[in-house]
């Protein structure tokens, strides 16, 4: 053959050209780029197609045949011109009738894959090697090429290293709060529930209200952004006129009042007029007439950290909230609100009025939503900078404290912080790279940071506490939850009493108890309200009931006190 191509001489002493024994190499699961370096200098593979080379294991029964299981099926070639597959690759031991043409097409088409034709013919093929072998001349850097192609065609990932600016600067704008993630994970249910909500609204064309609330840091407001987005996209779908969409914080307001200053401003339908002795008077008139207009366009308000509306009388909440009760009225309310009980003080008079917002809460993240959204947000980052362990203690920790998941984010920064300013200490000449694990941020590194943004000195008061001033915090933090906000002495000796019966711990007296209760006091734990017996006497919590759960998480006796 032309070009003196290399030949090997199997078991039986004939000859085989490369592309005779090449399925058998892809009949085995395991080669690597040093075999098909080797290869490609001892056999001129140069021009052989490389998805050839580095096609796919799944599709090596169709190339090979079943009949290159195992090395006692290779047989001499010798100088046969080869029709088929089988008679060009392998034969069994036993001698058999050749198959039919029928029953040969997929062993056809593999040898045109291998020859490179569409056709395959004796002569087609004996052309197309003979013209291979004229190229193969080449090798030093052709060969260096198709090994360099062959990494890239396993992949490579990119290496976390923790004194690159770039990757450290990415990693913080993935878990920074204002990142919006693409997709909310974790709050499907609650995001559907507000969406069909408003679609229902939008298709009926009327108004009406709705009340969210939950804990600081459970997706609220960024669930809000994605149901406007697909308000907007289902009002293109359907052929309907977009809702003009109020976006208001309410701590943004000088007054609470001028929350209808802002819903005058923003509906089209609104003229200047004089004669109204407020905004509010303005918006009740205008939701009581017949629009002229018949297309003027619904209109979506969200009112974020709705607390913040709250008066003595609550008037200003009741009047927004009533504004979807007027006849004309086009407004559809979402009010959203940290406060979980504020639903229970201002909706019995909504009730007595006829407005009946619906409401809908969103539950503290759990154990398992934390570390799921932590996951979906570092996805994103083509390197893993954090180890699984270190999160897990994050989302343990956050969601025993709170379920806050903003927290969660700004704990895994401060523990990514942690780990730049422990590589700057090692990043002198002497000191030698870190192994992978170590580059990573560490169950040490978050531990630090969950002690750095929870332990506050309020947390090492309570730790430090005796036992029966420990339970009697335990005791008021259980008392106080929900709208209950202060009990007076002998209801909280109740519960006291029942805790330590329930531990078979011997309790206090009620004039211990009554010191122990003025000794949290003078500490900033608790504080009593005055009254003329000290059994009588008012007491509340001065400090978050998240301080205490972090405090006395560590002991179970308080853990299981706490749920």
């Amino acid at each position: 053959m032309a070009g003196g191509s290399k030949r090997h001489k199997n078991e039986s002493g004939s000859e085989n050209n490369a592309i005779d024994v090449f399925p058998l190499l892809l009949s085995h699961s395991i080669f690597t780029a040093f075999h098909i370096k080797r290869l490609i200098r001892q056999y001129n593979w140069i021009s052989i197609p490389l998805q050839i080379v580095f096609c796919d294991l799944t599709i090596m029964p169709t190339i090979a045949g079943p009949s290159l299981s195992s090395h006692k099926h290779i047989v001499s070639a010798g100088s046969e011109k080869f029709e088929t597959l089988e008679s060009a690759v392998c034969e069994s031991e036993t001698p058999r009738k050749r198959k039919l043409r029928s029953n040969s097409g997929d062993e056809a088409a593999a040898v045109d894959l291998l020859s490179g034709n569409s056709v395959c013919t004796p002569k087609k093929c004996k052309a197309h090697r003979r013209n291979a072998v004229s190229k193969e001349v080449r090798e030093g850097s052709d060969e260096n090429l198709a090994v360099d192609q062959l990494s890239d065609c396993l992949g490579s990932e990119s290496n976390w290293n923790p004194r690159d600016e770039e990757q450290r600067r990415a990693v913080k704008e993935a878990l920074h709060v204002s990142k919006a993630p693409l997709t909310i994970v974790c709050r499907e249910d609650e995001q559907r529930h507000v969406f069909e909500f408003v679609k229902g609204c939008l298709d009926q064309q009327k108004s009406g209200s709705l009340y969210i609330c939950g804990c600081p840091g459970t997706g609220k407001s960024l669930s809000m952004e994605k149901v406007v987005q697909q308000a907007g996209d289902w009002s293109k779908q359907e052929g309907l006129p977009p809702p003009d969409t109020l976006s208001v914080n309410c701590t943004s307001l000088t007054k609470t009042t001028d929350i209808f200053s802002k819903i005058l401003g923003a509906n089209e339908s609104g003229k200047k007029a004089d004669g109204y002795s407020s905004p509010l008077e303005h918006l009740q008139v205008l939701f009581s007439e017949k629009q002229e207009s018949s297309s003027s366009r619904m209109m979506l308000i969200i009112a974020d950290e709705m607390d913040y509306l709250i008066t003595k009388d609550r008037g200003v909440l009741h009047d927004l909230f009533l504004l979807t009760t007027l006849p004309f009225s086009r407004c559809i309310l979402i009010g959203v609100a940290n406060a979980i009980d504020l639903a229970d003080r201002f909706l019995p008079k909504l009730k007595s009025l006829n407005c009946k917002p619906l409401v809908i809460t969103f539950r503290a993240y759990s154990n398992d939503q934390i570390l799921k959204i932590l996951k979906e947000r570092l996805m994103v980052l083509p390197y893993v900078a954090f180890q699984s362990k270190a999160l897990e203690l994050c989302a343990r920790k956050v969601a025993a404290a709170s379920g806050d998941m903003r927290k969660a984010l700004c704990v895994c920064r401060s523990a990514l912080e942690i780990l730049e300013i422990e590589v700057r200490g090692l990043s002198g000449p002497e000191s030698q790279s870190p192994t992978p694990d170590d580059q990573m941020v560490r169950m040490d590194h978050m531990a630090a940071a969950l002690s750095k943004t929870f332990k506050s000195p309020v947390v090492e008061t309570i730790q430090s506490l005796p036992q029966h001033q420990q339970i009697i915090v335990c005791s008021a933090a259980k008392a106080f939850r929900g709208s209950k906000k202060d009990a007076t002495v002998v209801e909280l000796n109740k519960l006291y009493l029942e805790i330590c019966k329930s531990r078979m711990i011997s309790p206090a007296g009620i004039t211990e108890f009554t010191n122990m209760c003025t000794v949290l006091n003078d500490q900033g734990i608790l504080k009593f309200v005055k009254a003329r017996g000290d059994k009588l006497k008012r007491v509340s919590l001065r400090v978050d009931e998240s301080d205490i759960t972090f405090a006395l998480q560590g002991i179970r006796f308080f853990r299981n006190c706490l749920l």
